[in-house]
């Protein structure tokens, strides 16, 4: 016999992949599920973390979703891009709701609103493309962004100016690599809203700039005193054909967990996006997408309600936030989160720790007082914690209530 060959041990290969591996988990829905946790061991923990609404879906919308686990026809696969009547529903609405006139070619129906955001920027993004991302930003963004080879740039607004940039904040971000610029009004977190005649400059400049817009839109509805949430694409018009409006059902009608978003934009990115999802996931729940159609063609007066709660429990939970020493926190003028600075608490001790970032003080609130708020290094600097106000309101009264006496032991 002849020598056995020696063959270098191969190199020691990650089990996981170095794109999936470097994600973040989402730090709100981790919040949550801590605060589920804690609460099913029986613990009195509230928590503030979560962004969905406490009501049920409304009772029609229920029945439409019924009836139709009894059709054949929902036990089927459908088309990738959506049911018709759902994109034709989707398509009646924008109009409807917006004043954008688009074409039911022109929308896909995603799994959610975190596929259409994935899918935007993995059709408009190839790798080293930049994103610029206003600061407060909702946690998926960047993780999405990255995922599509993309680069998040973050730009970044505080209380002082109401958590909304400026156009002269953007143009210093902007470089030869921007693609797209990420915008969402009514914000997740901060619940700021840009004025009109704000979007109109921001959607001229980024036209003016050969840029994309990614608008994010899904609450347009939760909006309070009178302020109009304007559509992107309606107030700056030649802005259309590179810009895609993000949307949903989720939080307008309550209906978090039937999974259903879309996205809105020119008819060869929707293509583009369509043949993404026929590989990624096919077809929506056909069921989820029948209650869609309920839900889009019939009345607002659910949502009305909701908001009427949400208006009286968004000025409850500001006021009380802002009796504690060290905390500011401006009155949100839509979605259902208050961003508070809590940079007045930072270096504190508070029962025998230091309140050294947002993140600490987070970890002693559940600790101490078992209240669970999203600290803001999940949404971009530290020094913020966002508290969701779409809970009941006797659980909102006593968990700030126990956070103004916790905080005023900091000493």
């Amino acid at each position: 016999m002849g020598p056995v060959s020696q063959h270098p041990a191969a190199p020691a290969r990650p089990r996981v992949s170095t794109r999936v591996g470097s994600i973040a988990e989402s730090a709100t829905l981790a919040v949550d599920a801590k605060a589920k946790a804690l609460k099913a061991a029986g613990r009195p923990v509230i928590g503030f973390g979560a962004g969905e609404p406490d009501f049920p879906t409304p009772a029609p919308i229920v029945e439409a979703a019924a009836a139709a686990c009894s059709d054949p026809a929902n036990h089927r696969y459908s088309p990738a891009g959506g049911l018709p009547a759902l994109r034709t529903a989707i398509a009646e609405k924008t109009l409807r709701d917006s004043g954008y006139a688009v074409r039911p070619e022109q929308v896909l129906v995603t799994n959610g609103g975190k596929q259409a955001v994935y899918e935007a920027f993995a059709t408009l993004l190839d790798p080293g493309d930049e994103v610029i991302v206003p600061s407060p930003y909702w946690t998926t963004y960047p993780e999405a962004i990255r995922l599509a080879g993309g680069v998040p740039v973050e730009v970044f607004a505080g209380e002082e100016a109401g958590y909304r940039v400026s156009v002269e904040q953007l143009e210093a971000a902007r470089t030869e690599r921007t693609k797209v610029l990420l915008f969402c009004s009514p914000s997740n977190p901060t619940g700021a809203v840009y004025a009109p005649e704000e979007v109109r400059a921001i959607g001229r400049w980024a036209h003016a700039h050969g840029l994309w817009v990614v608008s994010d839109e899904i609450y347009e509805h939760l909006t309070y005193d009178g302020v109009r949430a304007a559509s992107m694409p309606v107030e700056v018009p030649e802005l259309a054909d590179t810009c895609v409006v993000l949307n949903g059902v989720a939080k307008t009608y309550a209906m978090t967990g039937w999974r259903v978003g879309w996205l809105v934009g020119p008819l060869d990115v929707v293509k583009a996006a369509t043949n993404l999802q026929s590989h990624l996931s096919s077809n929506v729940s056909n069921v989820s997408q029948r209650a869609a159609v309920a839900a889009l063609t019939g009345g607002l007066e659910a949502v009305a309600s909701m908001r009427e709660a949400f208006d009286r429990r968004r000025r409850t939970m500001v006021g009380m936030l802002n009796e504690i020493d060290g905390v500011e926190c401006p009155m949100p003028e839509g979605a259902f989160y208050a961003y508070a600075s809590v940079k007045g608490l930072l270096g504190r001790t508070l029962r025998g720790r230091t309140i050294g970032s947002s993140a600490d003080l987070a970890a002693i609130a559940l600790d101490e007082a078992e209240v669970a708020v999203v600290p803001g290094e999940a949404f971009g600097p530290s020094g913020y914690v966002r508290l969701s106000y779409a809970l009941g309101d006797e659980d909102l009264a006593e968990g700030v209530g126990r956070l103004q006496r916790l905080l005023a032991e900091a000493e």
